[in-house]
C-alpha cells in the first residue's frame, strides 16, 4: 500500500463521517450498515494518518478520538435514554441500548483497529479499544444505574414468585450482562447482585416458615416445602446463572427443614401421629427430588435421616 498523507484536519473530518453514521446505531437503527468501500476508507484513513509520519502525535489524537466518541454517544444519548426509566422498563431499556453499544463499538474498532495491532502493543500503559469500550460503558453507565438495576431484577423475581407473569428472557437477558461485564477485569457484579438476592430469599421463606408452623399441619407445612424447592429449581434454570440454583436450593432448605426441624417433630408430636410417621411422609413427598450441593450430592433420604438422628432426643 502507498502511503498517502491525510492532514490532521481533514483526517479528522473523516473519521467523524463514520462515527456520527456509528452513532445512529445507538440512536435506534441497529441497521445500519457500512459497505465495503467505506470500511476501507475509514480504516485507511487511520492507517495513513498513523505511518506517514514517525511521531505518535497523531496517533494518539487518533486513540483519543475513539473513546471520546464512545463518552459523547454515552452522554449525548444513553444515559438520557436510561435515566428516567424504573423496573422493567429499566431493564429493557438498559438490554437494548448494550446490545446497540456493543455494535457501535464493533464498528469503530474495526475503523480503528490500526491502532489496537501496532499502536497500542508499544505503548502497554494504553488501554485496548475494545478494553476501552468495556471500561466506558461500565464506569459511565453500568456503575451509576447498578442499584436500580438490581432493584428492578428483584421486583420481577418477587413478582414472580408471589404468582404474576414476568418476562423471563428479559429478566435474563439482564442478568446475562451483569456476568458479562463482570468477565472483565474480574469484577463480579453478577455475584453482588446474587448476595443480595440470597439475603432476601432468606428473610422471604424465614418469614413463611414462621406463618406456616403457626397455621398449618405438619402434613400440609410439607407440602408446601416441597412446591416451593422445586419451584425456586424451576425459577433458577429459567433466568439465573446455573450455580445460583444450588445456592438458592440451600438457603430454602435451610429455613424452611433445617432451622425449624425441631419445632416441626414437636408440632407433629402434638397431632399425635408419632415422629417415625412424620418422615415417612416427608419421603414420600420428596421421592425423586435430587438436590445438588457444591461438589457432592445428598439425597433427600439421606439429608432426613440426618435430620432424624440429630432430633433423637425428642420422644
Amino acid at each position: 500500500m502507498i502511503l498517502k498523507y491525510i492532514p490532521l484536519d481533514e483526517g479528522m473530518m473523516i473519521m467523524d463521517e463514520a462515527i456520527v453514521k456509528a452513532k445512529k446505531i445507538i440512536e435506534g437503527y441497529p441497521e445500519t450498515k457500512f459497505s465495503g468501500e467505506e470500511y476501507q476508507r475509514f480504516y485507511e484513513c487511520v492507517y495513513f494518518m498513523c505511518t506517514y509520519h514517525s511521531s505518535n502525535e497523531k496517533t494518539m489524537q487518533l486513540y483519543e478520538k475513539f473513546r471520546n466518541s464512545l463518552e459523547e454517544s454515552i452522554f449525548s444519548t444513553v444515559l438520557p435514554t436510561l435515566v428516567n426509566k424504573q423496573g422493567a422498563n429499566l431493564l429493557k431499556e438498559f438490554v437494548v441500548i448494550w446490545s446497540n453499544y456493543k455494535l457501535m463499538a464493533r464498528w469503530l474498532c474495526r475503523f480503528f483497529e490500526y491502532l489496537d495491532r501496532f499502536f497500542i502493543p508499544q505503548h502497554i500503559e494504553l488501554e485496548s479499544l475494545n478494553g476501552i469500550s468495556f471500561s466506558c460503558f461500565r464506569d459511565l453507565v453500568f456503575k451509576k444505574l447498578y442499584c436500580r438495576l438490581i432493584e428492578a431484577a428483584l421486583t420481577l423475581i418477587n413478582q414472580e414468585r408471589e404468582g404474576q407473569q414476568i418476562d423471563c428472557v428479559l429478566l435474563k437477558n439482564g442478568l446475562d450482562i451483569f456476568v458479562e461485564i463482570s468477565d472483565y477485569k474480574g469484577v463480579n457484579y453478577y455475584e453482588d447482585f446474587e448476595r443480595i438476592m440470597l439475603t432476601e430469599i432468606s428473610g422471604y421463606y424465614s418469614r413463611l416458615a414462621s406463618e406456616w408452623l403457626l397455621h398449618d399441619s405438619s402434613a400440609e407445612y410439607v407440602q408446601k416445602v416441597f412446591w416451593c424447592l422445586n419451584r425456586e429449581k424451576q425459577r433458577a434454570r429459567q433466568y439465573l446463572h446455573p450455580d445460583t440454583e444450588v445456592k438458592i436450593v440451600q438457603v430454602v432448605r435451610y429455613h424452611l427443614l433445617d432451622q425449624i426441624a425441631n419445632k416441626l417433630m414437636e408440632k407433629r408430636q402434638a397431632e399425635n401421629s408419632g415422629m417415625v410417621t412424620v418422615y415417612q411422609e416427608i419421603l414420600s413427598k420428596c421421592a425423586g427430588m435430587s438436590l445438588q450441593e457444591g461438589s457432592s450430592s445428598t439425597s433427600p433420604e439421606e439429608w432426613l435421616s440426618t435430620l432424624i438422628a440429630n432430633s433423637a432426643h425428642i420422644c
